[in-house]
């Protein structure tokens, strides 16, 4: 249940950022991407969450194929759609459940 409990953390506490940038900026999601490129510690942070995000995505492919827990696979869009921080606790969660 922990995992779980930072799969909802991982999901809310950084959309409260994203929505206050939507709210000052409007929906400009070219503007968001380049502040998040606004300088080298922004973007080097950028890049270190999107080799997470893929190295994630490899370790849930490469897992559900052999433990056949397809249910895992939701983890993925979690990951790209909402963040690593919401993807990684909720693959943790799916993963410790029984397989059925």
């Amino acid at each position: 249940m922990i995992y779980l409990a930072l799969a909802v953390w991982g999901a809310v506490h950084p959309m409260y950022y994203f929505i206050a940038w939507f709210s000052a900026n409007g929906v400009d999601i070219m503007g968001m991407v380049d502040a998040w490129h606004a300088n080298a510690a922004s973007s080097g942070l950028v890049w270190d969450l999107t080799i997470a995000a893929v190295t994630l995505t490899v370790w849930i492919i490469a897992e559900v194929a052999v433990r056949r827990n397809w249910t895992a696979l939701i983890a993925i869009p979690a990951t790209f759609g909402i963040g690593v921080s919401c993807g990684l606790p909720l693959y943790l969660f799916l993963r410790s459940a029984p397989v059925k």
